[in-house]
């Protein structure tokens, strides 16, 4: 193996090739070089730009090298936990064209290879020496001198009347040039995680940092709203989520203290107390899904609503909406944004924790339900329980909950159950543990649907089935093998299906 240098004008780039010796005499002879060319296309990690004989590095080297070399911060933040701004300033040489001011538009679009693409800094300047033309930014890594223009670009510069000739530009570089990622690799030790990613909840950034990130959650804190439009206020979690009210206790790294916020999903406003209620804008699409599931006319029991992310699109449907949380704060937010949504004559609101929720309200209005004779009622019961760390445990509550003759079989109530699981089966376990709960086997009659990657090695999915009449009613012969409910299209949920696909099974209309 061999090292080769090769100046390339603004920097020199090393190459690792596969040993390929040159006699002097060879060297001189262009077959001789030809042949040498074809070996050095065929080494790992290079490949030819065009026929003027130029190397690089293949893209994703060349990316990691802009990361790391020019565009990356000074070295000298690493450690820093309380932000400096000031000490993020760094000069950098950048390549660039003079050319005539009024062909500057009509060039660029010709140039857009060899352009600078770094945001925030300008591809296009005045010239500090002549009034009457501009600087053109290129691209250090793919510009070093006028032979590194391609056979197109040459062809417009003389169409044009512009000098190929390359200049330097000293670029000073501040805090504001730097992306977030950029200046938290910078910071934080080596080799450690870089939280760049939060959750957004109206003008919060909501972080959860790990243990190795907290001598710089205050620096995080602030670079998050530096970079972010919009988001005043930092906060990171500092405890896990009360399964009581579901909210937990956050600390403000940075910024503003109000946690008052409002939100848009899916064309709906919510309002509310962030640091006192339950908010996850991850699970807005799954908020869609099951509103699209209802029909005009359907009932929907929304036993852990929350602040009303499922209840009011599902009011918005013209159905009839029974909401409820355990928590006065949520209780007090959802009667609120049902107003501030219009739908407050289609919901009817509830302060009751989730078992006496279902055993009285939901079971009153269900025994009112049309009987099994009845041809009255055309439309669709459904039953939200979206508290995964513990609605499964819930389920026991169904349990002969109606007295009398049970309804027909396709009127009876459909339940969309969430749950957590660390299994290497996700799909199976939920399935499992449901079904042993509810004293059967949901593995024919249920389909599963995985919701989100919580955590490495926990998933959140729904369980989704109708709640056999040998469940729901007194009095009723409960046949495991063969219960009277027609099951759902049965689905594989294995893992490889629940893991790589991550697609709802089936669905349940």
């Amino acid at each position: 193996m061999r090292i080769l240098w090769r100046p390339f004008g603004f920097s020199r780039i090393l190459f690792k090739v596969e040993s390929c010796r040159i006699s002097e005499s060879e060297s001189q002879t262009p077959l001789a070089w030809t042949s040498q060319i074809q070996k050095l296309s065929r080494a790992p990690g290079i490949f030819l730009l065009d026929q003027r004989k130029r190397f690089s590095t293949m893209p994703e080297i060349e990316s990691d090298q802009r990361d790391s070399e020019l565009f990356s911060p000074p070295s000298n933040v690493r450690g820093m936990t309380k932000l400096d701004r000031t000490a993020f300033k760094k000069t950098v040489t950048i390549p660039v064209l003079k050319v005539r001011k009024e062909i500057v538009n009509k060039l660029m679009r010709s140039l857009k290879r060899a352009a600078l693409q770094r945001p925030g800094i300008k591809r296009v300047i005045e010239d500090p020496e002549d009034e009457e033309s501009r600087l053109i930014m290129l691209d250090p890594y793919k510009i070093f001198t006028d032979d590194s223009f391609e056979r197109a670009e040459l062809s417009i510069l003389r169409q044009l009347n512009v000098n190929p000739q390359i200049s330097k530009y000293n670029l000073e570089l501040t805090y504001e040039n730097f992306k977030s990622e950029e200046i938290l690799k910078a910071v934080l030790p080596e080799g450690q995680d870089v939280t760049s990613g939060f959750s957004r909840v109206g003008h919060i950034a909501h972080l959860n940092l790990r243990d190795h990130q907290l001598p710089f959650k205050h620096l995080i804190g602030q670079v998050m709203i530096d970079k972010n439009p919009g988001i005043t206020s930092a906060v990171n979690k500092i405890n896990n989520i009360d399964n009581t009210y579901r909210n937990f206790q956050m600390e403000v790294l940075s910024g503003e203290k109000n946690m008052m916020t409002k939100v848009r999903e899916n064309s709906y406003t919510y309002e509310f107390d962030f640091s006192k209620v339950y908010w996850n804008p991850r699970l807005s699409t799954e908020h869609s899904r099951i509103t699209e599931l209802l029909k005009p006319g359907d009932v929907l029991f929304d036993v852990f609503a929350g602040v009303g992310p499922f209840a009011i699109p599902v009011a918005k449907k013209n159905c009839t909406v029974f909401a409820n949380d355990l928590n006065p704060e949520s209780h007090k937010w959802l009667l609120h944004n049902c107003k501030l949504n219009k739908v407050d004559q289609k919901v009817k609101v509830f302060n009751l924790d989730g078992k006496d929720f279902l055993q009285g309200p939901v079971r009153k209005e269900l025994m009112q339900q049309p009987g099994p004779l009845s041809k009255e009622r055309k439309h669709s019961v459904h039953i939200v329980m979206n508290l995964p760390a513990k609605a499964i445990e819930f389920l026991g509550v169904f349990k002969s909950l109606l007295d009398g003759p049970p309804c027909s079989i396709e009127l009876l109530p459909i339940l969309h159950c969430y749950s957590f699981s660390k299994d290497p089966n996700p799909a199976k376990d939920v399935q499992q543990r449901a079904g042993a709960v509810l004293g059967i086997s949901l593995e024919a009659c249920s389909s599963i649907h995985p919701v989100r990657n919580v955590a490495p090695n926990k998933e959140m999915l729904c369980i989704t089935f109708r709640i056999p009449a040998a469940v729901l009613y007194k009095n009723q012969t409960l046949n495991l093998e063969n219960h009277d409910d027609p099951p759902l299209k049965r689905q594989r949920t294995d893992n490889k299906v629940f893991s790589e696909e991550k697609t709802q099974i089936s669905s349940v209309t």
